[in-house]
């Protein structure tokens, strides 16, 4: 029986996605082919590149148009207080009523949220993008890539060598952003839990870029933004993607359709790419994960 060629509307009941992410999909290269003035998608090409789809997909019952009350995630989101999420959720309140409220919560913490269906979306970053929480599959909003390193006050230059005998700022080893610096130590033949040893060990980019402005610590692990938001001089170690991630079977629930198009719109791209360490290209696109 030949592969059954599906419409854009099709593909959106498939996919729990507005239509209009359709068309954002086939720039993320969703396998898709002409038929006249028209695009038309194999099913199995949709299902593979989604990586299965959601159940109904799978079985081929029609997604339902809109969530009910009763299954809808409230309107939050947990994240680690990134400036880029929080510029995101200033502009879209500028715009009309708030969208959403904030969580604070690690990666790890926010996707577990995600999962209860306790937030409607969970900040996440390189080496945490989920293809499924729980039995749900995730989609991914790109918001920026992202440079993290090491902050410090202006004139005193710290090495990785050095972070054994300085006062670090860090984060727990479930932090995402930990990795980035463990792996940095290990390549210099450097034992991370030596740098920890002594380590204030702090919850969010903030806290740590607060923790070395007060004179709390010498050093610390966090964002470049946040640094430079703290007046602290920055180290290199890695850069990564940061978005939210969403349910997919969200993906056509009307706040969620908001977020996107803020992270889109001019002024958040000129907000959040004006601040140093942050790359917006690609900003607002949607992204699924392997």
């Amino acid at each position: 029986m030949p592969d059954q060629l599906l419409t854009t509307a099709e593909v959106a009941e498939i996919l729990r996605v507005h239509p209009k992410h359709v068309y954002r999909l086939l720039k993320r290269g969703l396998p898709a082919r002409r038929v006249g003035a028209e695009w038309r998608f194999s099913r199995e090409d949709v299902l593979a590149w989604s990586g299965g789809g959601t159940a109904e997909a799978r079985t081929g019952a029609p997604a339902p148009a809109a969530q009910g009350a009763v299954d809808a995630a409230p309107a939050l989101v947990a994240a680690n207080g990134d400036v880029a999420v929080l510029s995101l959720l200033a502009l879209a309140a500028a715009e009309g009523p708030p969208l959403l409220g904030f969580v604070q919560a690690d990666m790890a913490e926010a996707a577990d949220l995600l999962r209860r269906r306790a937030v409607l979306a969970a900040g996440a970053h390189a080496g945490g993008f989920p293809s499924h929480v729980g039995d749900d599959r995730v989609a991914r909003i790109h918001l920026v890539t992202r440079e993290i390193g090491l902050v410090h006050p202006p004139g005193r230059p710290v090495t990785l060598e050095e972070l054994p005998r300085r006062r670090l700022a860090s984060r727990p080893g479930s932090a995402g952003v930990r990795r980035h610096l463990d792996e940095a130590l290990r390549a210099r033949k450097l034992d991370p839990a030596r740098a920890h040893r002594k380590a204030l060990l702090l919850r969010s980019h903030l806290e740590v870029a607060l923790a070395v402005a007060a004179g709390r610590a010498d050093v610390g692990l966090c964002s470049r933004a946040w640094g430079e938001r703290a007046g602290l001089a920055f180290l290199p170690i890695a850069t990564e993607p940061y978005g939210l991630i969403v349910k997919a079977r969200d993906l056509g629930d009307a706040r969620v359709v908001r977020l996107c198009e803020v992270a889109q719109g001019r002024a958040f791209r000129a907000d959040a790419g004006a601040v140093p360490g942050y790359d917006v290209e690609g900003a607002g696109d949607i992204r699924y994960d392997a």
